[in-house]
């Protein structure tokens, strides 16, 4: 069953506009989502507004949106006035730029969506356009109105004959690595021993496929509801883990063990290197 287009509107690339829909190209209707029960009586409760004076419960019909003021007071915002504030991306996509897609910093890719044309008319429009992104291997930036909210967007190709819009973070969102990353050293690893890992790495190499990912606390949640409904013991916590890395060089050894990979003798000029090394520090 096709999924229903969340929003519908125009891609317009300079002078040629196509009609586009938009679908979500991900989705949690899978996940497993809990109701809040009353505890006495085991029957489901719903959310409510309430005066926060009075405590009294404000019907939908009363309820209006207010912007508080540096006095405490709030500014009265009335639901007619928020629709007047129509804007050309509530319906248009309209490109602003194109980028290399080499630049793009992952950091800041949020919601993924799919695009495609609108109707038949569209789709020779909506092909040219793709081509000549993929021709380039560019994205397009532009900015559209979803769910009341302006966000900024790139549109890349995806497929072999579709494109992907995926809404962007604002710079203020994203953390800068160098408040993260500004207390780790310049790396100075044991040869050896960074060989031993590219080996595991090496063994555990794989094609992208997440048709084989495994959400672990999600199957957790399903074993302990079908124990629940079965009358069964619930299933253990699992255990944390007991293993301190105190030589690094045994440990990864030992992962070469299981993994059934023999590391190869080292070479004098290794030999050499850690004696040096040791008769540095020394």
């Amino acid at each position: 069953m096709a999924l229903r287009a969340i929003w519908k509107g125009f891609l317009k690339f300079g002078s040629v506009s196509c009609g586009i829909k938009l679908v979500n190209a991900a989705s949690e209707s899978e996940k497993i989502h809990f109701r809040i029960l009353n505890r006495k009586d085991r029957l489901p409760v719903k959310s409510t507004y309430v005066d926060e004076i009075t405590g009294e419960v404000v019907e939908t019909e009363d309820q209006m949106k207010g912007y508080q003021l540096e006095d405490g007071d709030y500014l009265l915002i009335e639901p007619e006035e928020v629709k007047k504030l129509k804007q050309a991306t509530e319906h248009t996509l309209d490109v602003d730029e194109t980028v290399p897609l080499a630049s793009i910093d992952q950091r800041y890719l949020d919601k993924p969506y799919y695009v495609v044309p609108a109707d038949a008319m569209s789709r020779e429009p909506f092909a040219v356009i793709r081509e000549a992104l993929a021709k380039k291997k560019a994205a397009a930036r532009a900015s559209i109105v979803l769910y009341q909210r302006g966000r900024e967007v790139v549109i890349r190709p995806y497929g072999d004959s579709g494109l992907m819009m995926t809404t962007l973070r604002n710079a203020n969102e994203v953390v800068s690595e160098k408040s993260i990353f500004e207390d780790i050293k310049a790396p100075n690893a044991d040869p050896e021993m960074i060989e031993i890992a590219s080996l595991l790495i090496d063994k555990k190499v794989a094609k992208f496929d997440p048709s084989g990912f495994e959400d672990r606390y999600e199957n957790a949640l399903i074993e302990m509801i079908n124990a629940k409904k079965a009358g069964r013991k619930l299933p253990k916590p699992a255990a944390p883990p007991k293993e301190n890395v105190v030589n690094l060089a045994d440990v990864l050894r030992k992962s070469l063990e299981k993994e059934g990979i023999k590391p190869a003798a080292k070479s004098k000029s290794r030999k050499s290197a850690a004696a040096s090394r040791r008769k540095s520090a020394a």
